[in-house]
């Protein structure tokens, strides 16, 4: 009885770091469209936009203030990030961005699950879901870090 065949297909270099970079590229369009998307609701429709969370915005003026400042710092990294899957000089910046965004807001909402204990399952999920987004844009950091030295030894 002889062993079954393995056939292995080789894989190029130019191979995993093109599909590494459509990774990257994806995951700047996600990240990119889904601060577009919460940023522009909550600078636009804070009360809705909150209520669908069971937070109550209320009529405070300077709340809905704060609430809408942080909305369009929101949709002010949507929009770089979102221009830096398209724009290749501004990647890693965009890259940079959405990793200290998501991170950072999963971060905070872990910290205050701890603290306060926990919000509603909406939140919960927004928590997964800013945690996969920046550990993603983390990801492709570190990629784009191992890239570099090739792509430079090449044009040497």
């Amino acid at each position: 009885m002889t062993a079954p065949e393995v056939v292995t297909t080789p894989v190029s270099k130019g191979t995993a770091s093109t599909q590494r970079w459509q990774v990257e590229t994806v995951t700047l369009l996600i990240a990119g469209l889904v601060l577009l998307g919460i940023g522009g609701a909550t600078l636009l429709a804070p009360a809705a936009f909150h209520a669908t969370s069971g937070i109550e915005l209320g009529d405070s003026r300077s709340l809905l203030s704060e609430t809408r400042a942080a909305g369009g710092s929101l949709l002010g990294s949507g929009v770089l990030i979102m221009l830096g899957a398209f724009a290749s000089r501004l990647a890693f910046t965009a890259t940079i961005v959405g990793a200290v965004t998501y991170v950072s807001y999963g971060l905070s909402r872990l910290l205050s699950m701890a603290v306060d204990g926990m919000p509603a399952q909406a939140l919960v999920l927004a928590t997964v879901v800013e945690l996969v987004l920046g550990l993603s844009c983390v990801a492709a950091l570190v990629w784009r870090r191992e890239r570099r030295p090739n792509e430079e030894r090449r044009m040497g």
